[in-house]
């Protein structure tokens, strides 16, 4: 297997400081008017992507630095990382190496003919196995394992198989990756099955949504789990997120995001919800909602923020956090009526936030981008927004 270091290519994202520069822009509009606003994302090219895929690639199959939390009911519970979940072992703990490996099928959908593409079809086929399934369902059907990963690491389960899903009908893929799309898919399937079970089980008990900016926010991960039940046609998730929206947020007033970042955040929980509220609600009533939510224009604290340099603590998590910004607001902005006068303000923050968190894609610190690749992936690529 050919070695990666994927500092090699990382001269490759000078590009992507351009990237988020689209969410401004626009023609002018008539006096006293809003001008509409361009929020498409241009297209992200080989070399970018390239060195976002080194990134996966460098770490799907490295077992340390490894975290782990873990429910120990006996010393029989103890094993090492790739012993207890065989599919998902690598990248520092079993989320990222979740989201790791869709970073891989969502690029090398994208770019089927690029050098790293075959590499990344050889992760896959050789993490995706039926055996690996089997022993990843034995270890969450252990006592007190129905919440591993719950929901972050099952939401980003459920993205890779919505990606796997939408790569074997995808009319520009190569018939072969189809193919193989189906494949992995199908072996993914019974613990995607598993995911589904436990977070409905959740959902169905949860009355106050967790409202941290860190894994077990809810907001985010329902997202991203609403994406996943429209992209694969499944209505009964559809449905249960949409009615659990109005009681966990549908009265939401005046989100405190003054008070926002938490010291380790990666995620905004004001924005989140409303990243995810735009999913579930028409788009005249989200947009009522919003005024009510976030009054006002959008505070100084939204703004990009200094990261301390620090690889034993958690302050890279806000690398993240301005990376998911940026796709927050531009999904957001997306779902308001073209000509709201919200959207020019979105977008210029999306932009500044973009550009400080593509910046903060450092690969000579693991610790901090093992997952960074993945999230300047979901924003680079548009992931979230659809047609």
């Amino acid at each position: 297997m050919v070695h990666h270091d994927p500092r090699q290519r990382f001269a490759a994202l000078a590009l992507v400081a351009g990237l988020a520069a689209a969410c401004g822009g626009g023609d002018p509009a008539p006096s006293g008017e809003a001008a509409p606003v361009d929020l498409t994302l241009p297209s992200l090219d080989q070399a970018g992507a390239a060195a976002f895929a080194a990134l996966a690639l460098d770490c799907v199959t490295k077992e340390y630095p490894y975290s782990v939390s873990l429910r120990l009911e006996s010393a029989d519970d103890l094993a090492l990382p790739r012993e207890m979940t065989p599919l998902f072992y690598g990248c520092y703990d079993w989320h990222s190496a979740v989201h790791g490996h869709w970073l891989l099928a969502r690029l090398t959908r994208r770019f089927p003919a690029a050098e790293f593409a075959s590499e990344a079809r050889a992760a896959l086929d050789r993490n995706l196995t039926d055996e690996g399934v089997v022993a990843e369902i034995a270890h969450v059907s252990r006592k007190g394992r129905r919440g591993f990963e719950r929901p972050y690491g099952l939401a980003w389960l459920l993205q890779l198989d919505a990606e796997l899903h939408e790569w074997t009908s995808d009319a520009e893929a190569p018939d072969d990756d189809r193919s193989r799309a189906a494949r992995w898919r199908e072996t993914l399937g019974p613990l995607t099955a598993n995911a589904v079970e436990r977070l409905t089980e959740f959902f169905e008990k949860l009355e106050h949504p967790v409202r941290v900016g860190e894994h077990k926010q809810t907001a985010f991960s329902v997202g991203l789990i609403h994406d996943w039940a429209v992209s694969v046609g499944d209505q009964p998730m559809r449905d249960l997120l949409a009615a659990r929206a109005r009681v966990w947020y549908g009265d939401d007033r005046d989100c405190p995001v003054d008070y926002e970042p938490s010291g380790q955040d990666f995620l905004s929980p004001c924005l989140s919800e409303a990243d995810f509220m735009r999913r579930v609600l028409p788009a005249d009533e989200f947009a009522a909602w919003l005024d009510a939510f976030l009054p006002g224009g959008l505070p100084a604290t939204l703004e990009p923020v200094n990261v301390p340099q620090d690889e034993e603590d958690a302050f890279g998590h806000l690398h993240g956090l301005h990376l998911s910004r940026a796709w927050m607001l531009h999904g957001i902005a997306s779902a308001l009526p073209a000509r709201d006068a919200r959207r020019p303000e979105m977008a210029a923050l999306a932009e500044r936030n973009a550009e400080a968190g593509f910046a903060g894609v450092d690969p000579a610190n693991y610790i901090g981008s093992h997952w960074l690749g993945s999230f300047a992936t979901y924003l680079a690529t548009n992931r979230g927004i659809r047609d």
